[in-house]
């Protein structure tokens, strides 16, 4: 016999822990970190969400033993409610704000390149001026979406920003070069142009998931050329394709900032260094929803403050 469907008004009512916590588990894809944020047990979150989906009246998780996965309705839920609870977090971060100034967790969202050489120097004074400030950051070389990640902000270079974010310039302009092992270089010859770049081994990269490989681009302006490398070792990774290029495997592009510690150690060396010139920035990037957390707005004026010609 068919079983009549649950009249609406039958249904318990939509609560808003019920929708915190189906947030979490949707950022977290996994309920015992969820219930870990949330502070309560993995038992608890799990049934505040059954909880939910009765209210709702539909699946909003497809669980295994393994995974957990959202359903059609619950990447439909999570879409427009992840910035609502955003935008909740933010109002009642600047209320704090004005009485105690610059606190609370800030989720920033950026490349192991970014990370090493900007954030990563400076990281103890940052901490050390703001105490109040839990600074929390996820290493992502792949260009996730902030907003459904719960991120108050990513670092990225420009020409990666998502569409329809605010992106202040953090650091100095970024110089790819070409590097390669001092062993490599004897072996094969340093390259004198560009094209001879073709009758070497070159170690490439990939920008993020996408099937795009970093272009090895020369000179500026209208005399820019760009050569199609080849060679047998492709990383997702720079500091996979340096530490490549420092065994000896073959020349890699590598940014000048981030290479230095290798360089100074020796452990490669630049080539074709004339035909290079400094290119894009690294950005701060951030929604445009009105007043900016206290929190950020520290982090980017901190950021906007550091010498970065005397930088290390």
């Amino acid at each position: 016999m068919n079983q009549e469907p649950v009249a609406r008004d039958s249904r318990p009512p939509i609560s808003l822990p019920g929708l915190i916590a189906f947030e979490s588990v949707a950022r977290h894809m996994n309920f015992t970190r969820a219930a870990a944020e949330m502070e309560v047990t993995p038992t608890a979150i799990s049934r505040t969400v059954k909880q939910l989906e009765a209210s709702l009246g539909i699946r909003l998780f497809n669980r295994t033993t393994r995974s957990v996965g959202l359903t059609e309705a619950g990447a439909q839920l999570l879409g427009t409610l992840a910035p609502a609870l955003e935008q909740i977090r933010r109002s009642v971060q600047e209320v704090g704000d004005v009485s105690s100034g610059p606190h609370g967790l800030l989720r920033i969202n950026t490349s192991y390149v970014a990370y090493a050489s900007l954030i990563e120097p400076h990281l103890q004074p940052f901490m050390e001026r703001f105490p109040e400030i839990t600074l929390e950051m996820t290493v992502d070389n792949g260009l996730s979406d902030i907003i459904t990640g719960g991120f108050d902000a990513g670092i990225r270079l420009g020409h990666a920003l998502q569409k329809d974010m605010i992106g202040v310039p953090i650091g100095p302009l970024q110089r790819l070069l070409v590097v390669g092992s001092p062993a490599y270089l004897k072996a094969r010859g340093k390259p004198a142009t560009p094209e001879d770049l073709l009758q070497h081994d070159c170690i490439r990269q990939r920008i993020g998931n996408r099937s795009q490989f970093f272009a090895w681009r020369f000179g500026s302006g209208s005399k820019a050329a760009t050569i199609e490398v080849q060679g047998r070792l492709v990383f997702s990774e720079m500091r996979c394709t340096l530490d490549a290029a420092a065994q000896g495997h073959g020349l890699a592009l590598a940014f000048e900032q981030f290479a230095r510690p290798a360089l100074q150690a020796g452990r490669v060396v630049p080539v074709l260094e004339k035909f290079t010139r400094p290119d894009e920035a690294f950005y701060l990037y951030y929604p445009n929803r009105g007043q900016m957390p206290g929190k950020l707005r520290a982090l980017i004026q901190f950021m906007q403050a550091v010498d970065w010609s005397a930088a290390p």
